[in-house]
């Protein structure tokens, strides 16, 4: 069965060599947001025989075609996932890096509202918000 990294790819008529296929199957299994070491261990899991150059140059690929976004999340990695899910923001935690995803109405209505008040409709955004859990 084919993951949908590797749906998408046949649709853009990228070539899908068997690494590659390990490699779609790791990003589109990830319910994290993996940097290339992480996806470089979970896929030499399933073949040995992958470098980490190839992991690299898969992943650019990939975000090239516009079939995995890249996210720079302030801590001197970049990290990916699918560009299947919804719309979401993120909020980073500075002390543990996790990474939780959200979704707020309030919030997507108030960046149309700037953006028309500035004269501008809004076509895309990303938001991340960094911070740190409140000790109870």
């Amino acid at each position: 069965m084919s993951s949908w990294i590797e749906e998408k790819c046949a649709k853009h008529g990228l070539r899908m060599t068997e690494q590659r296929k390990v490699i779609a199957k790791v990003l589109s299994d990830s319910e994290d947001h993996p940097d290339a070491e992480e996806l470089y261990r979970r896929a030499a899991t399933v073949d040995n025989k992958i470098s980490l150059a190839t992991i690299y140059r898969t992943v650019r690929l990939l975000s090239d075609a516009g079939i995995i976004e890249t996210h720079d999340f302030r801590d001197g990695r970049a990290r990916y996932e699918t560009a299947d899910a919804e719309h979401h923001d993120h909020l980073i935690d500075v002390q543990t890096g996790d990474v939780i995803e959200f979704v707020d109405e309030e919030i997507e209505a108030l960046q149309h509202k700037i953006a028309k008040k500035l004269g501008y409709e809004l076509v895309d955004h990303r938001l991340e918000l960094y911070g740190k859990k409140i000790q109870s």
